[in-house]
């Protein structure tokens, strides 16, 4: 999947490296109210389409289940940058569905070897949401890689992502960062005009 494929599918944000903040970017929270992306089920069937190859096979989650853990991860995600405290509840609602499909590795040959992680859904839980928490958590106690999560620079936008290269200060090149080149080409452009 790229960025590509997600914007021709209707999202202005997407194919980060974790999950966990693609799902967090279908909430746009800078436009009041805040604008559900996958606000109904057939957008969301389409979004789960899109991260079906990343994510361990499991049944589409249901959309409140998906609510609550987006919510959960922007809110911690929010949190972080605004150096403030998550809710509790967060953390607790992050553990719970991380918890909710316990894992085990495989050995599947010896020569050369192959594992697998198996997902134990004998116990319920989606494997998609536990394994996109399970991301979010290990993203948390990375302090180094924690260090790159970032919200888009342009006032109008809300995405996050994880800037790799230290300069990245726009979500996408093609639609944020597109918006300052112009706004800069029209001020220099315009100055004499004022």
């Amino acid at each position: 999947m790229t960025l590509d494929d997600v914007q021709r599918a209707g999202f202005p944000m997407g194919a980060e490296p974790l999950i966990a903040l693609d799902l967090a970017d279908t909430l746009i929270t800078v436009t009041t109210p805040s604008t559900d992306l996958i606000g109904d089920p057939g957008r969301a069937d389409v979004w789960w389409g899109l991260q079906a190859a990343r994510l361990p096979s499991s049944p589409t989650p249901e959309l409140g289940a998906t609510r609550q853990l987006r919510a959960a991860l922007r809110d911690l995600f929010d949190a972080h940058l605004e150096g403030r405290s998550a809710a509790p509840t967060s953390i607790d609602d992050l553990n719970a569905f991380a918890a909710s499909v316990p894992t085990s590795p495989r050995l599947l040959g010896q020569y050369p070897a192959r594992t697998e992680t198996r997902w134990h859904t004998e116990h319920g839980g989606n494997p998609a949401l536990a394994a996109i928490a399970s991301g979010a958590i290990d993203l948390f106690g990375d302090e180094s890689r924690l260090a790159e999560l970032r919200r888009c620079a342009h006032e109008g936008c809300s995405m996050l992502f994880l800037a790799s290269n230290r300069r990245r200060v726009w979500c996408t090149a093609n639609i944020c960062g597109n918006r300052a080149r112009v706004a800069r080409h029209y001020e220099r452009t315009h100055r004499d005009d004022a």
